[in-house]
């Protein structure tokens, strides 16, 4: 059996397809371990990566059931949400790659303004750290003041914008190169479920062989 036979491209689209649904089932227990645990309390990063490990499962259903009954339309909305979704990966893959220190520092300033006050004293508490930035007096003062981490105590505290500088360049390279090496993944579901889709169920019509 070629590996470009129908029944070999229906069950390495099948296995790819299952490797999804365990990433989706995996982001949601870690989702739910870090909330449960209090290793991150915001409601909104919990809510994004659960949204994420669903969408997962949901893809991952749609591909696997558009497989197994060689569904058209569910292989063709597969094959366009998927491109899709590798379009945004790769860019955001290339992006956090391409990431300079000035353009982190941005980035974390952004990040740390639209958090609100219960979000930045988890974040000082897990870090151990006061503030984002000692770039403007009065913000990092009043940062200082509303700061609950435990080297408050000791007076020798480290600003949460450099020990985040310190691990987000290995970060990013490492979240750049997985979203890379996912992203190509994508295109090959892409492709083998036009090429699947394409094909001939020879159980369904034995003359499609002839």
């Amino acid at each position: 059996m070629t590996c470009g036979t129908f029944l070999c491209v229906k069950n390495a689209l099948c296995s790819l397809n299952v490797v999804y649904l365990l990433s989706g089932m995996l982001l949601i227990a870690v989702a739910a371990w870090g909330k449960g645990f209090g290793i991150v309390s915001s409601i909104h990063i919990i809510g994004g990566v659960i949204a994420v490990g669903v969408f997962l499962l949901l893809i991952s259903v749609a591909g696997i059931i558009g497989a197994l009954s060689h569904h058209q339309v569910l292989l063709f909305f597969y094959m366009v949400i998927l491109f899709l979704v590798f379009i945004f990966q790769f860019g955001v893959s290339c992006s956090c790659l391409a990431l300079s220190t000035g353009q982190q520092e941005k980035l974390l300033q952004t990040t740390w303004n639209v958090m609100n006050d219960d979000m930045r004293q988890s974040l000082e508490l897990h870090l151990d750290c006061c503030g984002l930035f000692n770039t403007s007096t009065e913000q990092f003062l009043r940062d200082v003041q509303l700061c609950m981490a435990q080297c408050k105590k000791s007076q020798t505290c480290f600003t949460c914008g450099q020990l985040m500088l310190l691990k987000s360049s290995s970060a990013l390279k490492i979240l750049g190169g997985v979203g890379l090496f996912f992203s190509f993944t994508e295109i090959l579901g892409v492709w083998l479920a036009m090429r699947y889709r394409n094909q001939k169920d020879p159980s369904a019509n034995p003359n499609a062989l002839l």
